[in-house]
């Protein structure tokens, strides 16, 4: 009797150490995701100002050039 007491208290320590530990390593695991995610969300963000600025140079060349091309039709 008392052997079955000790072999189920060492039983629930370890599945109680076990799941301990896999609880840890799951809230590890999505602090990482998360930190992940916030520096692509960043990195997507300074891709989408990149591009914006990109296109803005790209009308504004256009722009300059349809001028240029009005001015010496003009002329």
């Amino acid at each position: 009797m008392k052997t079955q007491i000790v072999g189920l208290f060492v039983t629930a320590l370890l599945s109680a150490s076990l799941a301990g530990c896999g609880l840890a390593e799951t809230g590890a695991t999505a602090a990482a995701e998360a930190k992940a995610a916030a520096e692509q969300a960043k990195e997507g963000k300074a891709l989408e100002e990149k591009v914006k600025r990109d296109l803005d140079a790209a009308q504004q060349t256009e722009s300059d050039r349809l001028k240029k091309a009005d001015e010496e039709a003009s002329q």
